[in-house]
C-alpha cells in the first residue's frame, strides 16, 4: 500500500456540510504507513465542527478498506490552519458547481 492508496480511499469521505471529499478539500495533511498501520493527520474547516467524530470514524473505516491495512488512526491537527487555498483544483470545481465561492 502507498500514500496514494490511502488518499484514494479517503476520497469517499465527505464533510456532510460541504459536498467535497476531505482530500480535495485539502483537509488531509499527512499519511504515514508502517507495518500495516496507517496514521493520518488531518484537519477540519473549523475547530468546532459538529461532525468531527463522524468524520474520524468514516476516515478510519475508509483506510481500513485498503488491502494490507490492519490498523488506522486519524488525528486532528490545527496547525497549519485550514484555508480555501488548500482546496485542490478538482475541489474548487466541485465547490463552484454547488455554488460555494472559491
Amino acid at each position: 500500500m502507498t500514500s496514494e492508496d490511502i488518499l484514494n480511499a479517503l476520497r469517499v469521505v465527505h464533510d456532510p456540510e460541504i459536498p467535497v471529499n476531505v482530500v480535495d478539500l485539502g483537509l488531509v495533511y499527512e499519511a504515514e504507513i508502517s507495518e500495516g498501520r496507517v496514521d493520518v493527520k488531518m484537519t477540519l474547516t473549523s475547530m468546532g465542527c459538529p461532525v468531527m467524530d463522524q468524520l474520524k470514524q468514516d476516515a478510519e473505516l475508509a483506510i481500513l478498506g485498503v488491502p494490507g491495512v490492519q490498523e488506522a488512526h486519524v488525528e486532528f491537527v490545527w496547525s497549519p490552519a485550514w484555508n480555501k487555498d488548500m482546496v485542490t483544483e478538482q475541489g474548487k470545481r466541485m465547490l463552484r458547481m454547488y455554488g460555494y465561492p472559491v
